[in-house]
């Protein structure tokens, strides 16, 4: 894959903003954290609340394949509406808390980054020293706490938005994924569905991430952001895409070598002497991960800021960007 010039200075831009407002990804990736430990807790507490209503020992029903577990759970948590109504209300107290938590973090992070993105200079230019990848610092813990209150409202209503797409596009999916069972046609079609609801939610995150972008740059509320992201990417569509598809291939090889080193770690741990090294190397490796792809994703956040920026200072000028000679061939294969 042969990346074109302006594309290797929009990504080399975004990787600089995020390295100089490197505090974002730690916070980043402990909001991320955080958020997947609280939706834990009361899955880990619908496993004792089974346990109670069942009489088996929790660490009984813990040794059990996922599997029959799962099975298990819903089971006892169907037949007893009262212990299931107790459970679902707990876990959507915990999910709304946390949403809003991480909602509250990203409105300071991509402050952050687009004050940095539009404060840095030519940064992605050589020389690369020191002092010029400092000029996109824009890392405040007062600017952080100041971007996330004044975005937070509007961060808010879009996130809830985002959870109503998710809640519906999963009930249309078991509803159509179920149906095909039903009706006989088999694992091909629910595989093939099951591609297309990845692909549709991928899409989803893309256009909320754009929304967010947008919503900080402009300080606009969110039905007005709504029409700018769609000129944007009426204008922008072939650079974006090629953003998009550059970031992708980084996560899937991000999580193809996370999962390498998991199974490594996993062999390590049948070595005598050595598998007591195991339980550290496993947090290492979880922190590391962590924080690798939030800099992913904080780095196409600047990169797509670095685009929006661009594409409005053109059309503020009265100048339309020729497709033909600024975008052609964003990747050649």
């Amino acid at each position: 894959m042969v990346l074109s010039h302006r594309l290797k200075l929009t990504l080399k831009r975004g990787a600089l903003v995020a390295a100089a407002n490197w505090p974002v990804t730690v916070i980043q990736a402990i909001a991320d954290s955080l958020f997947k430990m609280l939706i834990l807790a009361p899955l880990v507490g619908g496993v004792f609340l089974v346990a109670l209503v069942v009489g088996q020992e929790p660490v009984a029903l813990m040794s059990l394949e996922w599997r029959e577990l799962a099975t298990t759970i819903a089971m006892s948590l169907l037949s007893r509406p009262l212990v299931l109504t107790a459970w679902v209300a707990s876990l959507g107290v915990i999910m709304t808390g946390g949403s809003l938590f991480v909602f509250l973090i990203k409105g300071g992070a991509v402050g952050i980054l687009v004050r940095g993105e539009r404060d840095a200079g030519p940064i992605e230019q050589p020389p690369l020293l020191p002092d010029v990848v400092a000029r996109a610092s824009a890392f405040s813990v007062e600017g952080f706490i100041e971007s996330a209150r004044t975005l937070f409202p509007r961060y808010a209503r879009l996130g809830l938005a985002l959870i109503g797409v998710y809640v519906a596009s999963g009930l249309a999916y078991i509803g159509v994924v179920s149906a095909s069972r039903n009706a006989g046609e088999g694992w091909v079609i629910a595989g093939l569905l099951t591609v297309f609801f990845v692909a549709w939610i991928t899409i989803v995150n893309f256009l909320y991430l754009l929304m967010q972008i947008v919503i900080a740059a402009d300080d606009c509320s969110v039905t007005s952001a709504l029409p700018r992201v769609s000129g944007f990417l009426h204008r922008e569509r072939r650079s974006v895409g090629a953003v998009f598809l550059v970031v992708l291939v980084l996560v899937v090889a991000a999580s193809g070598a996370s999962v390498l080193a998991t199974a490594a770690l996993g062999l390590i741990a049948f070595v005598p002497l050595f598998g007591l090294a195991v339980l550290p190397l496993q947090l290492l490796a979880w922190v590391m991960r962590g924080i690798v792809f939030q800099y992913i994703g904080l780095s196409s956040i600047s990169a797509y800021v670095t685009l929006y920026r661009e594409a409005q200072t053109s059309l503020a000028e009265g100048r339309v960007p020729a497709r033909s000679d600024t975008i052609r061939g964003e990747i050649q294969a």
